[in-house]
């Protein structure tokens, strides 16, 4: 009669801690953390010969959650990467990586003027990166400059050979690497913070206009 008690006693406390946890759950973490991931989309990939080189176009699709809103509200910087990686086609081999370079957009709100700060950064992987500040009245205005990649300069012409195949793919994401260090823990995991696309083109230099 005791064991049963006992065995009884153990399942009862084991249920009660299960029901504890997911209570525990449902109150600390946010209820969109259970959404599924933010959707995004790279579209209307677009390359283009220049005197600089070869020049990259694109739009990035995407909508913030509320959460990400709420957090710029509030004054966090919010930081997205752009990645583009151009290799070359080896039959062979594993392809060639030819170049790499990323571009960095810190997203920022000032409550004080009621604005909109984003600062770009374009690095080809070699200091100084370029930078450059731009200011908008509204949060839309500001995401509008994020979603499109316009003449890009991602390659030189001297670092392509015009008759083989090339590959270029195009990553997008939201760097949670550069949110404050007490954030990074809290939104790891969490779907609302969860933004990234990737796109991949075949092209041929010498057929490139």
């Amino acid at each position: 009669m005791m064991a049963f008690i006992t065995h009884c006693w153990k399942s009862t406390r084991a249920e009660l801690l299960a029901r504890f946890l997911i209570a525990w759950l449902a109150v600390c973490l946010p209820l969109s953390a259970w959404a599924q991931t933010s959707a995004a989309e790279i579209s209307q990939i677009k390359l283009e010969r220049s005197a600089d080189g070869l020049q990259l176009s694109a739009n990035i699709n995407f909508k913030l959650s509320n959460v990400v809103q709420e957090a710029l509200q509030k004054g966090v910087t919010v930081v997205f990467l752009v990645e583009a990686e151009v290799s070359r086609d080896r039959w062979y081999w594993t392809d060639k990586k030819i170049v790499s370079v990323a571009r960095s957009m810190r997203l920022s709100f000032n409550p004080m003027t009621r604005r909109w700060r984003l600062a770009l950064g374009v690095s080809d992987g070699t200091p100084p990166a370029a930078s450059l500040s731009l200011n908008f009245d509204t949060l839309e205005e500001a995401l509008a400059t994020v979603q499109q990649v316009s003449n890009w300069r991602i390659a030189e012409w001297r670092e392509l050979d015009s008759q083989s195949r090339h590959q270029l793919e195009l990553r997008f994401r939201l760097d949670l690497g550069q949110l404050p260090r007490p954030m990074q823990i809290g939104v790891l995991g969490q779907a609302d913070w969860a933004l990234s696309a990737s796109q991949t083109q075949k092209f041929v230099p010498g057929e490139i206009r």
